[in-house]
């Protein structure tokens, strides 16, 4: 009976995931700000003579490492639930690329899950991120501005899942954290912090 009940549970989910996938064709805030707002601010403070050159947020990489894995392979499924609340979007398994002995990690076992966000759907995880998640982090003080990557890339840690209102607290087994990677155009750290803080991604001092 408990089986049969968590599996009705588990389909009102899907279902209500899926009637949000389908509202997230909607043009999202962050969109319809990006063109309002940023790329006049970006092409006045950087002397853009093309609207071309205003750099653009092309993709976000949600990943979370499971090494729990290599020990218990069932608690991938729960890492792709959760991820799937999260993002929207189904995620997949990474495998490891090769075999390090010192970890007893095979190459081709099962080490984490990840989902790549593009247009709305992206756009839409940003705001909800922006707006809802962070501001949930106990003490924040904002993010930190050395985690670009030299290349106009931004990636930074979220330490545990509950930030995010999807996320059922008394259905969580155990506090699990995740990598949030923002991919952009930008040529250079100074434009892709600009552009960010330009969506309202809050940096710290």
């Amino acid at each position: 009976m408990a089986d049969q009940k968590e599996q009705k549970t588990k389909k009102k989910e899907v279902v209500s995931i899926k009637i949000e996938t389908a509202r997230t064709g909607l043009s999202s805030k962050l969109n319809q700000k990006y063109k309002a707002e940023v790329v006049p601010a970006l092409m006045k403070k950087f002397q853009y003579s093309n609207v071309m050159q205003v750099p653009k947020i092309v993709k976000v990489v949600v990943n979370r490492g499971v090494g729990e894995a290599t020990v218990d392979v069932k608690i991938l499924d729960k890492c792709l639930e959760e991820l799937f609340l999260i993002t929207h979007q189904k995620p997949f398994i990474r495998k490891a690329k090769k075999s390090i002995a010192n970890f007893k990690l095979r190459k081709g076992q099962p080490i984490g899950v990840m989902t790549t966000l593009r247009g709305n759907r992206m756009y839409h995880f940003l705001e909800k991120l922006i707006e809802v998640a962070l501001p949930r982090i106990r003490d924040f003080k904002g993010l930190s501005p050395n985690s670009f990557d030299g290349r106009g890339n931004y990636t930074f840690g979220i330490r545990e899942q509950l930030i995010f209102t999807e996320i059922d607290y008394n259905k969580v087994d155990k506090i699990r954290g995740m990598n949030v990677s923002i991919i952009t155009t930008a040529e250079n750290d100074e434009s892709a912090k600009a552009l960010l803080e330009s969506y309202g991604l809050p940096f710290r001092n």
